[in-house]
């Protein structure tokens, strides 16, 4: 299936996400590569070494929860939009990404949007918390929004109305 549609399965993204307690404890990245491809930017601007590709940079990138900050330095480096990063630590109902998001005009905090699925399809309400778009993330600003905890696994983007 996802050769096909390029859309993982649930139990090919829960492979990706560290235990519901990591989460909860705090922001942490999750890694979504799924398939070998010549790339290591994520490694090498990780400052504390938390994703790890090793020797040969065909490898999947593997991500150490308890040494990753979620300091989202990999979000805006990662040039497949393949990194985002889950914080459920501020609220029992909701969670928040951090996602890479390349497309005009940005969002702007407070603003309602559409969240949507791996495959594109919309599942619930998100609000945008923060936009950022400092020069040194390369034209690749990354959005936070607050989605509500049941699509926690389901959610990967938005659309604005």
């Amino acid at each position: 299936m996802f050769e096909k549609t390029g859309v993982a399965s649930r139990e090919m993204v829960m492979t990706k996400f560290p235990p519901i307690e990591r989460i909860n404890r705090g922001p942490v990245a999750v890694v979504e590569c799924y398939q070998k491809i010549p790339c290591n930017p994520c490694q090498t601007a990780c400052p504390f070494g938390a994703i790890r590709i090793g020797e040969d940079i065909n490898e999947i990138p593997c991500r150490d929860e308890n040494v990753c900050t979620g300091c989202g330095v990999c979000v805006a480096k990662c040039p497949g939009l393949s990194i985002m990063i889950v914080d459920g630590s501020k609220s029992a109902e909701t969670v928040e990404f951090r996602i890479p998001y390349e497309f005009l005009p940005l969002p702007e905090s407070g603003e309602k949007v559409t969240g949507l699925d791996r495959a594109g399809k919309p599942i619930c309400e998100a609000k945008v918390i923060r936009v950022m778009n400092p020069a040194s993330f390369d034209r690749t600003p990354v959005v936070t929004l607050e989605v509500s905890r049941e699509y926690l696994y389901d959610f990967r983007n938005f659309r604005r109305e």
